[in-house]
């Protein structure tokens, strides 16, 4: 079981804050959070970390992980 956290823009529209699920790669965690209704353009320009650090969908996954989501930054 992994865990799962959105913040920024993710967290607002979709209204998760955090998930608990099954997956053996950031690629899955995407999939499951599509099927709950979040743009596949918001998930693909997302930040992603596993476990503190940098990660990409191809990141495996494993028991305990730890997956944060962030919307990208924008200023001006």
């Amino acid at each position: 079981m992994i865990t799962v956290k959105l913040y920024g823009l993710l967290r607002i529209e979709s209204g998760i804050k955090q998930k608990q699920l099954q997956a053996s790669s950031v690629k899955e965690v995407l999939a499951f959070l599509a099927d709950c209704g979040i743009a596949k353009k918001d998930l693909d320009g997302c930040v992603i970390l596993v476990n503190g650090a940098g990660a990409k969908k191809q990141t495996k996954l494993q028991d305990g992980d730890l997956v944060v989501l962030m919307s990208p930054v924008a200023g001006g």
